[in-house]
């Protein structure tokens, strides 16, 4: 069953891409290297990596999406990897276990909780092409432990409005 929960502002490393549907490797491939980079600098994540979009048109197949690490304090970017937090507020989450190929409905499943809730999004909407405050997905399950990606847990966090 989803829930609201408050997060604070959390720091994190990542990487920002324009992708398509068929190209999410070019981002979400990047998170090992991310955590490589923390390590070298003698950091562990403060939590599980993400996948955070900022903007989706479905109608064009083209999204920004970011990868990103969380860290237990504000650190400098190098490279193309960019220091960031996200944003403190209000979450709208869910979990789902299985197949990072099912999040689809999962997402969905929460969008239409949110709707008979009456909760508005952190969103805003320009010719069909969604623009997100924060919506995330927390990959929870680490692959070197359990290869079988049918029994990821995956987090969803969806920020509501914060005027509202």
């Amino acid at each position: 069953m989803p829930q609201i929960i408050e997060f604070p502002p959390r720091p994190y490393l990542g990487v920002r891409r324009t992708i398509t549907m068929t190209s999410f490797h070019l981002v979400a491939d990047r998170i090992g290297e991310i955590i490589g980079r923390l390590a070298e600098r003698g950091t562990a994540p403060a939590g599980a990596p993400f996948l955070r979009y900022h903007s989706i048109d479905m109608a064009a197949d083209r999204l920004v999406v970011e990868a990103g690490v969380p860290v237990p304090a504000p650190m400098d970017g190098e490279d193309d990897l960019v220091a960031a937090t996200l944003p403190a507020g209000r979450y709208a989450t869910t979990t789902h276990h299985g197949h990072p190929d099912q999040l689809a409905g999962a997402v969905e499943s929460l969008l239409r909780w949110g709707r008979e809730q009456g909760l508005e999004w952190d969103l805003t909407e320009k010719d069909g092409v969604e623009h997100w405050g924060c919506r995330l997905e927390l990959y929870r399950t680490d692959p070197r432990v359990e290869p079988d990606m049918n029994n990821w847990d995956t987090d969803l966090h969806l920020r509501l409005n914060p005027s509202s």
